[in-house]
């Protein structure tokens, strides 16, 4: 884990996810010294299957609020939170992102964006659908600092997940778990399918961009007002390939909390998806904007390929969320949704020949 950049506020604070009132207010005579303790309301987020989230607030317009995020257990294993402030810092600098306040002992305060949360349904509609395509080049047009190189993190995250996974899979939990040996692949499975992937995928020449990694309907914000959309919690944000990014958007169509395939977006909706991305992403880097069939196409195989190894990465991610997660949501089954749908698609996107 890289260390906390020197600009970052740091209080040496710890937050009780079970009682976290009293270490919240202690946070908050720091960050609003202002606010009276007693008059703090607390509002919690419950869409989060990482971390617990709570607005805090003294007035009820809401008109400042600091958002309070207090990490999940034994997410340190498989976040690194260096590199999460780093990318809270460079997308707030640019504009596409909140400011990050402080972080303590085990979580970060930070801004709060007012707007609507997507779901599965506003996601869809064109016009906002466009917004995402547009912020997403903007953010992928971010250059790294001093010109250093730009390293995707994909098979790094894939590698470490997996690693995890074998050093977990033979415990007592795991064992005693009928549907973890039932529908769970095996390791063997698991580590030839990452080899597979990875040699297929290297073959295809995806640019290394600044990414989100974990765009989610939840972490899309929709400020109607302002006919803006911001992407909101980088602790997976880091250079990677663009159309792993794309994909990984592409396949949180389906949603989380019951996923749902057959919301995955058709051909159509990803190809006026990608045309306005495109014209966006030339146009963020000096380019001409002009955007052609040919390339809409190149870029729609890309991004159902590597689509693939989004639902392989979450599925392992998953696996490890069931065996240390406090949180009440059922990882065993979203991880067997992503597999499971992985293996449904594997043969019809790796047969797409690039033109």
């Amino acid at each position: 884990m890289e260390t906390q950049p020197d600009s970052v506020l740091y209080l040496d604070i710890c937050v009780d996810e079970n009682n976290p009132r009293s270490s919240v207010i202690a946070l908050l005579e720091k960050l609003r010294p202002h606010w009276t303790p007693a008059q703090v309301k607390l509002k919690f987020f419950t869409e989060g299957i990482t971390n617990q989230l709570m607005g805090c607030y003294v007035d009820i317009s809401m008109d400042d609020v600091i958002l309070v995020r207090v990490y999940g257990k034994k997410t340190d294993l498989f976040v690194d939170r260096g590199n999460e402030l780093k990318s809270f810092m460079v997308l707030h600098a640019h504009n596409c992102g909140p400011q990050l306040y402080c972080t303590f002992q085990n979580g970060i305060c930070y801004e709060y964006l007012k707007g609507t949360v997507l779901n599965e349904g506003l996601v869809r509609q064109p016009a906002i659908y466009r917004l995402i395509a547009v912020e997403m080049a903007r953010i992928h047009s971010i250059q790294p600092e001093n010109n250093s190189p730009a390293n995707p993190i994909l098979w790094t995250k894939v590698s470490e997940f997996l690693n995890l996974h074998k050093t977990t899979v033979n415990d007592s939990s795991a064992r005693n778990c009928p549907r973890f040996l039932t529908e769970v692949p095996s390791i063997d499975i698991l580590t030839s399918e990452t080899e597979m992937l990875k040699k297929h995928l290297s073959q295809i020449n995806s640019p290394a961009v600044l990414c989100h990694n974990d765009l989610l309907c939840k972490n899309i914000i929709y400020n109607e007002d302002n006919g803006l959309v911001k992407f909101i919690d980088y602790e997976y944000a880091g250079y990677n390939y663009q159309a792993y990014d794309i994909g990984n958007h592409f396949n949180e169509f389906a949603g989380v909390c019951d996923v749902d395939y057959s919301l995955y977006p058709g051909q159509e909706l990803q190809n006026e998806w990608l045309a306005t991305y495109l014209e966006s992403y030339k146009k963020c880097n000096g380019m001409d904007p002009t955007v052609t069939d040919l390339e809409v196409q190149r870029l729609y195989v890309q991004v159902c390929k590597f689509s693939l190894v989004s639902h392989f990465s979450w599925g392992l991610w998953a696996l490890l969320q069931a065996r240390y997660s406090t949180i009440d949501f059922d990882f065993l089954r979203y991880a067997v949704a992503r597999f499971n749908y992985y293996f449904k698609k594997k043969s019809e996107f790796l047969a797409m020949q690039l033109l």
